[in-house]
């Protein structure tokens, strides 16, 4: 029994009656012969295939082989991956990536687009900065050297990158552009001055973001305890864009172009929340000169739960207490060394709040009274007011925050689930959804709480204590940095005439080289001790000045630098007007999802204010710089662990010699096996360039692809890889075989003049027309499943599954396949394979097509379309499974009932047919089966049930 390929269905289907005769030949024209293999041929199709050498040699053509223009009519495909940082080191995350993007760009070339694949290094940052103080050496020289490294790794990979394009963030020529888009984003109010709270690293010498400070307040790579300090630094006024960057989300989500998840961080992110400020009088006692304390809630229908209020420790409160507080002054110094989460506070002693409300003859005595107020680390300055009303019984953070402070005092629940005030929570749980008011709520008792949430603000707003807002979590961005590695930011700074740009024709304002700082392997930012270097003239005034010492935040040339690959030789501006209303947006942009907010947000701001500025002039619709996004899963390696101890083990602490049952060396006993993120610590990282130079990178990728859908965690095994290389062997020998064979007139020509004879065949010509028409089938439906696969992106492991499928069933009909027809298949399969496998197809393509310097050149290399003949090959047999109450006794081969039966014609036709088949008289020999008490026939005969 043969058995079909069902990778992609995650079994094996049996198979029937594998037929083998073969159509008369020359029915399908003249010029084609029956298939001769000689001793030669069948030599070269046993020999070993060398998928490295391929590689090689196909890299080799390539490179000299000249771009072929395509047609200006061709439709713009602009597909790219995230550009890496250059570590020097590429991993199977990149490989995984890169891959993809490769893959969809060369099928979009195969479909006659004009497709642009750029590569480029997004060079400056921190790293490349703390890697040149620890090694002596300039960043600059660490960092090309590191992008050589990894471009020799890239070109391995078989891609087709557009090297003419290649940039670096780092190179004078693209900041130049970043410098103009600054000082542009500053001549229309966008970048700005202001004093700012920051992290500052005081070892290090450098400003720090959040993501950088570990949760016990100290710096991610000095060590150091954090200070905040108060620094005048420049910020992006990204705040101005944040309705267009909420509402095109909802552009975005259409036909599933982004992912759910990505939008839904975006939109966290920007943090829109309608609410109210209301204002909380304060009972001072002669110790400060506020008269109330201002507070942002997006839920005033709590309002007559409120137990106390909480003002972060930069509110103007707290700063006015601190003067005359030395203990509420060390409480504050203290704070930048806690979580953000911590429950600690200090009670302002001699301070009372007074809830608005308490105003009103109605409200219930307990919201009358007085409340504390803290200083809490858990309140954010630049959020709101600086202030949060605590409602312990219908907030988490504030529930748990008065149980420290206050844990013997109840909350006070002034909403629940319905109106006989039961609660959805458990007991000492804080109720947090809307509800139904409580008696707690006076008045208002029974309301819902929305509307009662609403009617307080209007009573509260005639009063003047509160009014309706909106807030944003979006802050302006800052992009300030006090590294040397980085943008300069082209400003002077002037005693007389204030901050003034560098004169354009001055950019780019470049790093000096600061050679003994990196010999001297110095901390901080050498920028600012440069004198010959910060002091300049006014370009104004021509008076003394100094140059701003910053460098920019590395998101900034992250947020355009898409734009710069459409026109990267362009020395006046950062890309022409033309080729951008030609080029952009991005068409599929490709890349991690840990990049899902702060670099996708700030290229949406960048990309909006680009495309209505002076550079491209006013544009019309939505502008969103990427059309789509892809975000793949990351790869995990496989991990080894001692079982006593848990701890992870290295290669050589492991015996391999069962795979299956991998064993420490030490003690013998099993180890622990799982897939991890892969990191040194671990021991389970893999150099994909070793995998390349091992199984070539044709087989590579298609291991890549194969083994886990796009989006998600891709569990890497290398041993696997082997069954990609025999799946590559076999369309090898395939190719060889038919190599002999004449290309043919049209397929569907062919297969229309014999369904035309279909009545008047006899049987072996009707066994003959079955074998073809299911090759031909089989070509036609991978056609359009792999050409769905390679649109939709994410489902690229289903194109190996399918064409793995498609390679069985013309190994299995071979033999009785007219010869036009088999080797239109097997070109077919190697078009459809081409972008995963460029090089193996292109040896492919060699060997059918001797005349063709390449098939990503050539016409009849085009990816295959559907030529409609489905209809035409429709099976006259089909597998149907018998069951006898219920289960599988065999299975036999029978005719495709006849359209328009009614039910119980069909039930007899189909009991019929198997009788007549031998599997049939054998297995019901001496059984009546019309005894049986019901006949079920399902799924169009394909399944029979008698139930005896």
């Amino acid at each position: 029994m043969t058995v079909i390929y069902g990778r992609s269905i995650g079994r094996a289907l049996p198979r029937l009656g594998a037929l083998r005769s073969v159509l008369s030949c020359s029915r399908f024209g003249d010029d084609i012969r029956y298939l001769s293999i000689t001793a030669h041929r069948y030599a070269n199709s046993d020999a070993k295939l060398d998928l490295p050498a391929l590689d090689q040699k196909w890299r080799q053509r390539w490179a000299a082989l000249k771009s072929t223009k395509t047609s200006d009519g061709a439709e713009k495909k602009y597909v790219l991956p995230m550009f890496p940082y250059p570590s020097g080191y590429l991993h199977l995350g990149h490989l995984r990536v890169y891959t993809i993007a490769d893959v969809v760009a060369r099928f979009h070339s195969l479909r006659g687009h004009d497709v642009l694949l750029p590569m480029g290094w997004d060079a400056f940052g921190l790293p490349a900065e703390n890697a040149a103080i620890e090694r002596g050496i300039d960043p600059a020289t660490w960092t090309k050297s590191n992008i050589a490294k990894m471009k020799e790794q890239l070109d391995v990979m078989n891609g087709s990158w557009d090297w003419s394009r290649e940039l670096a963030t780092c190179d004078p020529s693209f900041y130049k552009h970043t410098q103009k888009i600054f000082l542009l984003l500053r001549e229309q109010g966008l970048a700005y001055q202001d004093e700012a709270e920051v992290n500052y690293d005081p070892v290090d010498k450098t400003v720090l973001a959040n993501e950088q400070v570990d949760s016990n307040g100290c710096s991610w790579r000095s060590g150091a305890k954090v200070e905040k300090r108060k620094l005048k630094q420049w910020f992006l006024r990204i705040s101005q864009f944040r309705d267009s960057l909420l509402q095109e989300l909802e552009i975005l989500s259409k036909d599933n172009n982004w992912p759910e998840r990505v939008l839904t961080m975006q939109k966290n992110w920007l943090g829109k929340s309608t609410g109210a400020t209301i204002k909380f009088p304060l009972m001072a006692f002669e110790h400060i000169t506020h008269s109330a304390i201002e507070v942002f809630t997006s839920r005033p229908d709590t309002l007559f739960g409120v137990q106390y209020l909480a003002l972060a420790s930069t509110h103007p409160v707290v700063a006015q207490l601190a003067v005359k507080d030395p203990e509420l002054q060390a409480f504050l110094d203290i704070l930048p060394g806690l979580p953000p989460d911590s429950k600690v506070g200090y009670l302002l002693p001699h301070i009372r709040g007074v809830n608005p409300l308490a105003y009103h003859d109605e409200t219930p005595e307990a919201t009358k009274r007085s409340i504390p107020i803290y200083v809490a680390p858990y309140v954010l300055g630049d959020y709101g007011e600086g202030a949060v009303m605590g409602v312990p019984a219908h907030d988490v953070r504030d529930h748990s925050f008065w149980k420290t402070h206050h844990k013997d005092e109840p909350v006070r629940f002034v909403l629940a689930a319905s109106e006989d005030e039961s609660t959805t929570a458990m007991p000492n749980e804080p109720f947090i959804d809307h509800g139904v008011m409580t008696a707690h709520s006076g008045l208002f008792k029974g309301r819902s709480s929305q509307e009662a949430g609403e009617m307080l603000v209007r009573i509260l707003e005639e009063a003047e204590l509160a009014k309706p807002v909106e807030k944003w979590r979006l802050r302006d961005w800052l992009v300030s940095r006090q590294r040397y590695w980085g943008t300069p930011i082209p400003i002077i700074h002037c005693g007389s005439c204030g901050a003034v740009p560098v004169p354009e024709e001055e950019l780019p304002v470049e790093l000096p080289e600061v050679d003994e700082h990196w010999a001297g392997k110095k901390t901080g930012n050498p920028l600012e001790t440069l004198e010959e270097w910060v002091n300049t003239s006014c370009p104004q005034c021509h008076g003394p000045a100094r140059r701003d010492t910053d460098t920019m935040d590395t998101f900034v040339d992250s947020s355009w630098y898409f734009a710069r690959f459409i026109d990267p030789h362009n020395d006046e501006v950062p890309f022409s007007r033309e080729k951008a209303r030609k080029m952009l947006p991005v068409d599929l942009y490709i890349g991690g999802i840990e990049h899902a907010i702060l670099h996708l947000l700030y290229s949406r701001f960048i990309y909006k204010f680009l495309m209505g500025s002076t550079l491209v002039g006013e544009t019309e619709g939505v502008q969103e710089p990427f059309k789509r996004l892809i975000t793949q899963g990351m790869v995990h390696g496989k991990t080894y662990t001692d079982p006593a101890t848990g701890k992870f083990l290295k290669p050589d602490e492991v015996d391999l010699t069962d795979p299956a049952r991998p064993r420490v060396v030490r003690t013998g006993e099993v180890a622990g096996v799982s897939y991890e993120k892969m990191s040194k610590s671990k021991y389970n990282g893999v150099d994909p360039t070793d995998v390349i130079n091992l199984h070539g990178a044709d087989a590579t990728r298609a291991h890549m692809l194969f083994q886990a859908p796009v989006s998600e965690v891709l569990d890497w095994d290398g041993n696997k890889i082997v069954g990609v290389t025999r799946w590559l062997g076999r369309i090898w020998e395939l190719v060889q075989r038919v190599s002999t064979i004449s290309s043919s007139a049209s397929v569907r020509e062919f297969f229309e003049q014999e369904a035309a004879r279909l009545g008047t065949m006899k049987e072996k010509e009707l066994q003959q027309w079955d074998k073809a028409a299911r090759v031909w089938r089989e070509v036609q439906k991978t056609v359009e499943s792999v050409t769905g696969s390679y649109e939709k992106v994410y489902a690229l492991n289903t194109v190996v599954s399918d064409l793995m499928i498609l390679t069985n069933v013309i190994v299995e009909e071979e033999k009785g396949v007219p010869d036009g027809v088999k080797r239109e298949a097997v070109e077919g399969l190697v078009r459809m394979m081409a972008p995963i496998t460029p090089a193996f197809a292109e040896e492919c393509w060699a060997v059918l097509h001797p005349g063709e310097t390449s098939i990503f050149k050539s016409e009849k290399g085009r990816f295959p379309v559907a030529d409609g003949t489905v209809d035409l090959l429709q099976p006259r047999k089909q597998v149907c499974a018998v069951q006898v109450n219920g289960r599988l006794k065999f299975a036999a081969e029978i005719a495709v009932p006849p359209e328009g039966l009614g039910e119980e014609e069909r039930r007899e036709w189909v009991v019929g047919e198997v009788l007549k088949t031998e599997e049939g008289r054998k297995k019901f020999e001496g059984v009546d089966v019309g005894k049986a008490k019901k006949v079920v026939v399902v799924k169009g005969g394909k399944l029979v049930n008698f139930v005896m």
